[in-house]
Protein backbone atom coordinates (compact mmCIF):
# COMPACT_ATOMS: atom_id res chain seq x y z
CA UNK A 1 0.00 0.00 0.00
CA UNK A 2 1.36 3.48 -0.95
CA UNK A 3 0.65 6.91 1.17
CA UNK A 4 -0.01 9.13 -1.57
CA UNK A 5 -1.59 12.37 -2.04
CA UNK A 6 -2.15 14.13 -5.20
CA UNK A 7 -2.61 18.46 -5.07
CA UNK A 8 -4.42 19.92 -8.09
CA UNK A 9 -8.00 18.00 -8.68
CA UNK A 10 -8.48 19.46 -12.13
CA UNK A 11 -8.43 17.39 -15.08
CA UNK A 12 -5.66 15.40 -14.63
CA UNK A 13 -5.03 15.70 -10.76
CA UNK A 14 -8.49 13.92 -10.63
CA UNK A 15 -8.21 11.21 -13.19
CA UNK A 16 -5.16 10.00 -11.08
CA UNK A 17 -7.44 10.13 -8.24
CA UNK A 18 -10.31 8.36 -9.61
CA UNK A 19 -7.53 5.67 -11.36
CA UNK A 20 -5.59 5.03 -8.31
CA UNK A 21 -8.73 4.55 -5.97
CA UNK A 22 -10.29 2.11 -8.52
CA UNK A 23 -6.92 0.18 -8.40
CA UNK A 24 -7.15 -0.26 -5.12
CA UNK A 25 -4.72 -0.80 -1.84
CA UNK A 26 -3.60 2.94 -1.79
CA UNK A 27 -4.38 5.43 0.46
CA UNK A 28 -5.20 8.67 -0.76
CA UNK A 29 -5.46 12.56 -0.05
CA UNK A 30 -6.79 14.84 -2.59
CA UNK A 31 -6.02 18.36 -2.25
CA UNK A 32 -7.39 21.41 -3.76
CA UNK A 33 -8.68 24.93 -2.98
CA UNK A 34 -11.62 24.27 -4.84
CA UNK A 35 -14.43 22.93 -2.88
CA UNK A 36 -16.34 21.76 -6.28
CA UNK A 37 -13.16 20.11 -7.25
CA UNK A 38 -12.52 18.29 -3.91
CA UNK A 39 -16.48 17.06 -3.73
CA UNK A 40 -15.56 16.00 -7.66
CA UNK A 41 -13.30 13.27 -6.46
CA UNK A 42 -14.82 12.44 -2.23
CA UNK A 43 -16.33 9.23 -3.33
CA UNK A 44 -12.61 8.15 -4.87
CA UNK A 45 -10.28 9.54 -2.22
CA UNK A 46 -9.69 8.50 1.24
CA UNK A 47 -9.84 12.12 2.29
CA UNK A 48 -10.19 15.63 0.83
CA UNK A 49 -8.17 18.54 2.07
CA UNK A 50 -7.14 22.26 1.27
CA UNK A 51 -4.51 21.93 3.29
CA UNK A 52 -1.27 21.64 1.22
CA UNK A 53 0.43 20.81 4.35
CA UNK A 54 -1.68 17.59 4.70
CA UNK A 55 -1.26 16.72 1.60
CA UNK A 56 3.00 17.12 1.81
CA UNK A 57 2.29 14.26 5.15
CA UNK A 58 1.56 11.48 1.94
CA UNK A 59 4.59 9.02 1.28
CA UNK A 60 4.01 9.98 -2.54
CA UNK A 61 3.12 13.42 -3.17
CA UNK A 62 1.77 14.46 -7.20
CA UNK A 63 1.65 17.90 -7.68
CA UNK A 64 -0.72 18.56 -10.65
CA UNK A 65 -1.45 22.08 -11.21
CA UNK A 66 -0.84 24.53 -13.99
CA UNK A 67 3.18 25.69 -14.65
CA UNK A 68 2.61 29.36 -13.60
CA UNK A 69 1.62 28.16 -9.77
CA UNK A 70 3.92 25.22 -9.62
CA UNK A 71 6.53 27.22 -8.13
CA UNK A 72 4.04 28.61 -5.26
CA UNK A 73 2.76 25.16 -4.80
CA UNK A 74 6.41 23.90 -4.02
CA UNK A 75 6.95 26.73 -1.62
CA UNK A 76 4.44 25.50 0.46
CA UNK A 77 5.41 22.04 0.19
CA UNK A 78 8.42 21.13 3.40
CA UNK A 79 9.09 17.59 1.87
CA UNK A 80 12.27 15.02 3.33
CA UNK A 81 14.40 13.09 1.28
CA UNK A 82 12.58 10.06 2.27
CA UNK A 83 9.39 11.12 0.15
CA UNK A 84 9.23 11.42 -3.29
CA UNK A 85 7.50 14.58 -4.96
CA UNK A 86 5.74 13.68 -8.77
CA UNK A 87 5.43 16.63 -10.65
CA UNK A 88 2.76 16.52 -13.85
CA UNK A 89 3.03 20.23 -14.68
CA UNK A 90 3.97 20.59 -18.79
CA UNK A 91 6.82 22.59 -19.40
CA UNK A 92 8.34 22.38 -16.04
CA UNK A 93 12.04 20.54 -15.62
CA UNK A 94 12.97 18.57 -13.15
CA UNK A 95 15.81 20.25 -11.88
CA UNK A 96 13.36 23.15 -11.39
CA UNK A 97 11.54 21.31 -8.90
CA UNK A 98 14.60 19.90 -7.45
CA UNK A 99 16.28 23.31 -6.21
CA UNK A 100 12.99 23.73 -4.65
CA UNK A 101 12.62 20.55 -2.92
CA UNK A 102 14.38 18.26 -0.69
CA UNK A 103 12.60 15.31 -1.66
CA UNK A 104 13.48 12.84 -4.72
CA UNK A 105 11.52 14.17 -8.00
CA UNK A 106 9.99 12.34 -10.86
CA UNK A 107 8.74 14.17 -13.11
CA UNK A 108 6.21 12.59 -15.29
CA UNK A 109 3.86 13.04 -18.40
CA UNK A 110 0.35 11.27 -17.91
CA UNK A 111 -2.89 11.23 -19.72
CA UNK A 112 -6.67 11.45 -18.77
CA UNK A 113 -6.98 7.62 -19.56
CA UNK A 114 -5.26 7.42 -16.11
CA UNK A 115 -9.18 7.71 -14.83
CA UNK A 116 -9.72 4.28 -16.34
CA UNK A 117 -6.61 2.72 -15.63
CA UNK A 118 -5.34 2.78 -20.03
CA UNK A 119 -3.41 5.63 -19.28
CA UNK A 120 0.13 6.14 -21.16
CA UNK A 121 2.70 7.87 -19.67
CA UNK A 122 6.27 9.35 -19.91
CA UNK A 123 8.69 9.08 -16.46
CA UNK A 124 11.83 10.41 -16.28
CA UNK A 125 13.86 10.77 -12.77
CA UNK A 126 14.24 9.08 -9.56
CA UNK A 127 11.56 6.69 -9.83
CA UNK A 128 11.23 4.37 -6.51
CA UNK A 129 9.33 1.06 -6.94
CA UNK A 130 6.69 2.79 -4.72
CA UNK A 131 6.30 5.57 -8.03
CA UNK A 132 6.46 2.40 -10.27
CA UNK A 133 3.43 0.55 -8.76
CA UNK A 134 1.39 3.86 -9.00
CA UNK A 135 1.68 4.59 -12.48
CA UNK A 136 1.58 0.26 -13.25
CA UNK A 137 -1.45 0.75 -11.40
CA UNK A 138 -3.16 3.29 -13.68
CA UNK A 139 -1.73 2.41 -17.25
CA UNK A 140 1.59 2.09 -18.73
CA UNK A 141 4.62 3.93 -18.61
CA UNK A 142 7.68 4.39 -20.44
CA UNK A 143 10.69 5.86 -18.67
CA UNK A 144 12.65 8.26 -20.97
CA UNK A 145 15.53 11.20 -20.60
CA UNK A 146 14.68 14.10 -19.50
CA UNK A 147 15.33 15.56 -22.78
CA UNK A 148 12.81 13.85 -24.19
CA UNK A 149 9.93 14.73 -22.27
CA UNK A 150 8.91 17.82 -25.03
CA UNK A 151 8.12 15.02 -27.82
CA UNK A 152 6.53 12.73 -25.07
CA UNK A 153 4.54 15.68 -23.80
CA UNK A 154 3.18 16.14 -27.61
CA UNK A 155 2.43 12.04 -28.32
CA UNK A 156 1.18 10.94 -24.93
CA UNK A 157 -0.06 13.92 -23.09
CA UNK A 158 -1.69 15.60 -26.52
CA UNK A 159 -2.33 12.86 -27.67
CA UNK A 160 -5.59 12.41 -26.47
CA UNK A 161 -7.36 15.25 -27.91
CA UNK A 162 -5.70 13.98 -31.32
CA UNK A 163 -7.43 10.54 -31.26
CA UNK A 164 -10.77 12.26 -29.65
CA UNK A 165 -10.61 14.43 -32.97
CA UNK A 166 -10.46 11.00 -35.40
CA UNK A 167 -13.23 9.58 -33.10
CA UNK A 168 -15.20 12.89 -33.32
CA UNK A 169 -14.88 12.29 -37.17
CA UNK A 170 -15.49 8.67 -37.51
CA UNK A 171 -18.41 8.73 -36.17
CA UNK A 172 -19.96 12.01 -37.75
CA UNK A 173 -19.19 9.66 -40.89
CA UNK A 174 -21.51 7.09 -39.14
CA UNK A 175 -24.07 9.30 -38.63
CA UNK A 176 -23.72 11.00 -42.57
CA UNK A 177 -24.48 7.26 -43.63
CA UNK A 178 -27.53 6.59 -41.42
CA UNK A 179 -26.59 5.33 -38.07
CA UNK A 180 -27.94 6.92 -35.11
CA UNK A 181 -24.85 8.94 -33.11
CA UNK A 182 -24.69 6.66 -30.03
CA UNK A 183 -24.37 4.07 -32.18
CA UNK A 184 -21.80 5.78 -34.49
CA UNK A 185 -19.98 6.78 -31.44
CA UNK A 186 -19.61 3.57 -30.01
CA UNK A 187 -18.10 1.64 -33.39
CA UNK A 188 -15.79 4.31 -33.86
CA UNK A 189 -14.57 4.66 -30.15
CA UNK A 190 -14.65 0.93 -29.18
CA UNK A 191 -12.53 0.39 -33.11
CA UNK A 192 -10.14 2.78 -32.17
CA UNK A 193 -9.72 0.81 -28.32
CA UNK A 194 -9.44 -2.68 -30.45
CA UNK A 195 -7.34 -1.38 -32.76
CA UNK A 196 -5.04 0.02 -30.13
CA UNK A 197 -4.53 -2.95 -28.45
CA UNK A 198 -4.41 -5.11 -30.99
CA UNK A 199 -1.31 -2.46 -31.91
CA UNK A 200 0.26 -3.27 -27.94
CA UNK A 201 0.15 -6.75 -28.20
CA UNK A 202 0.70 -8.21 -31.71
CA UNK A 203 4.12 -8.36 -32.96
CA UNK A 204 3.39 -6.67 -36.46
CA UNK A 205 4.07 -3.49 -37.42
CA UNK A 206 1.14 -0.79 -38.05
CA UNK A 207 2.15 -1.02 -41.80
CA UNK A 208 1.78 -5.31 -41.42
CA UNK A 209 -1.38 -4.49 -39.41
CA UNK A 210 -2.76 -2.90 -42.20
CA UNK A 211 -2.39 -4.96 -44.67
CA UNK A 212 -3.89 -7.98 -42.83
CA UNK A 213 -7.11 -5.83 -42.82
CA UNK A 214 -6.59 -4.51 -46.27
CA UNK A 215 -8.42 -7.17 -48.87
CA UNK A 216 -7.51 -6.87 -52.45
CA UNK A 217 -10.78 -5.29 -54.36
CA UNK A 218 -12.34 -4.66 -50.70
CA UNK A 219 -13.83 -1.84 -48.93
CA UNK A 220 -10.45 -0.68 -46.53
CA UNK A 221 -8.10 -0.37 -49.42
CA UNK A 222 -10.87 1.89 -50.74
CA UNK A 223 -10.39 3.93 -47.88
CA UNK A 224 -7.29 3.79 -47.12
CA UNK A 225 -6.59 4.90 -50.76
CA UNK A 226 -8.47 8.01 -49.47
CA UNK A 227 -6.27 8.18 -46.87
CA UNK A 228 -2.59 7.74 -48.29
CA UNK A 229 -3.79 10.51 -50.31
CA UNK A 230 -4.86 12.93 -48.08
CA UNK A 231 -1.54 14.12 -46.10
CA UNK A 232 -3.84 12.57 -43.18
CA UNK A 233 -0.55 11.16 -41.12
CA UNK A 234 1.36 14.54 -42.30
CA UNK A 235 -1.60 16.28 -40.25
CA UNK A 236 -1.00 14.37 -37.40
CA UNK A 237 2.87 14.99 -37.93
CA UNK A 238 2.49 18.78 -37.88
CA UNK A 239 0.10 18.72 -34.94
CA UNK A 240 2.70 16.95 -32.70
CA UNK A 241 5.57 18.78 -33.51
CA UNK A 242 3.51 21.78 -32.58
CA UNK A 243 2.33 20.55 -29.30
CA UNK A 244 6.38 19.44 -28.67
CA UNK A 245 6.70 22.94 -30.22
CA UNK A 246 4.74 24.56 -26.63
CA UNK A 247 6.38 22.53 -24.73
CA UNK A 248 9.60 23.75 -25.45
CA UNK A 249 8.38 27.47 -25.05
CA UNK A 250 6.97 26.14 -21.71
CA UNK A 251 10.29 24.90 -21.06
CA UNK A 252 12.42 28.06 -21.63
CA UNK A 253 9.85 30.03 -19.50
CA UNK A 254 11.27 28.11 -16.29
CA UNK A 255 15.05 28.05 -17.90
CA UNK A 256 14.71 31.62 -17.76
CA UNK A 257 13.88 31.73 -14.02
Amino acid sequence: MVHTSVIGCGNMGSALVTGLSKAGGHTIVACDLDPDALAAVADYADETTDDISRAGEADVVFVAVKPDIVEAVLGELDLSADQTLVTIAAGVPTAFVEARTDARVVRIMPNLAAETRDMAAAATGDLTDEVRVLLDDVGEFAEIEESQMDIATAVNGSGPAFVFYFIKAMTEAGVAGGLDHEEAQTLAAQTFKGAAETVLQDDRSADELIDAVCSPNGTTIEGMEVLWDSGADQAMTDAVAAAERRSKELSADFDDE
